[in-house]
């Protein structure tokens, strides 16, 4: 390994953003709509919500399918790939926990 090519920079550089990890285990859960995401992010911005689903579409880990109505319907959902980090982000969060805890 070159000095600076980490595996572990690789990956936080995929989920690193406002929320970015917190919006895949919010569809680990199932496919959301939009606005069930801005209910379940309620401290995101419109903008940065848009723009992290993007960059996560971008990377290759969640799917934005749009369906031809009017009003538009958009659902986004998780990749393969995006399913197979869960257990990483499971794992973020529960050390996340018991950081919370000893700061306490």
């Amino acid at each position: 390994m070159k000095k600076g090519d980490c595996p572990i920079d690789t990956f936080i550089n995929f989920v690193k953003g406002k929320r970015k990890a917190t919006i895949i285990l919010h569809l680990i859960q199932g496919t959301k709509r939009y606005n069930e995401l801005v209910k379940l992010l309620p401290d995101i911005s419109d903008r940065m919500l848009s723009k992290n689903l993007k960059e996560l579409e971008e990377d290759g880990l969640v799917i934005r399918k749009v369906y031809p109505e009017v009003p538009p319907k958009v659902e986004y959902s998780l990749t393969d790939l995006g399913k197979e980090i869960h257990p990483i982000l499971k794992a973020m969060f529960l050390g996340g926990r018991m950081f919370e805890k000893l700061m306490k």
